[in-house]
């Protein structure tokens, strides 16, 4: 396989800089056999939210206020160890923070219009109440027309 792939788009042209990515690499739990005590595979990707330039103002400003519980002074940190190889734990580290990054930058959605109630469902209400009312008028004895 190749070297680490290219820049990490979130959207559009906007990607994450690779010089203000911060990699460190743990021993990871999991399946491995005695492998796993002696290899740095689990990945973890930190990244300065409140600190970069690279995201447009609006983006970040949206971002930072989506994501305020993840982040720890303003960093966004995203672990991976499901994989044995500390390569796809790597690469699903980035995976996952572009993911998060592209879902907290993204536009608000549209606000919704209210509308009136149709009226039919509101004459089909009444109709119904008019009819279970009958109903129920027609149970005691007594004739009320």
């Amino acid at each position: 396989m190749g070297g680490m792939p290219g820049p990490y788009l979130i959207r559009g042209s906007v990607s994450l800089p690779e010089a203000e990515l911060v990699w460190r690499f743990s021993r990871s739990s999991g399946p491995g056999g005695q492998h796993v005590n002696t290899s740095d595979s689990r990945a973890e990707l930190r990244f300065d939210l409140a600190g970069t330039e690279a995201l447009p103002p609006v983006w970040k400003e949206r971002a930072l206020e989506r994501l305020a519980g993840r982040l720890v002074d303003g960093v966004l940190v995203v672990r991976a160890g499901e994989h044995r190889s500390q390569w796809r734990n790597r690469e699903a580290a980035a995976v996952r923070m572009t993911a998060l990054l592209a879902e907290a930058t993204a536009p608000p959605p549209r606000p919704r219009k209210k509308r009136g109630v149709p009226r039919g469902v509101n004459e089909r209400r009444l109709r119904g109440k008019k009819h279970r009312a009958d109903i129920k008028r027609g149970r005691s004895g007594r004739d009320w027309t």
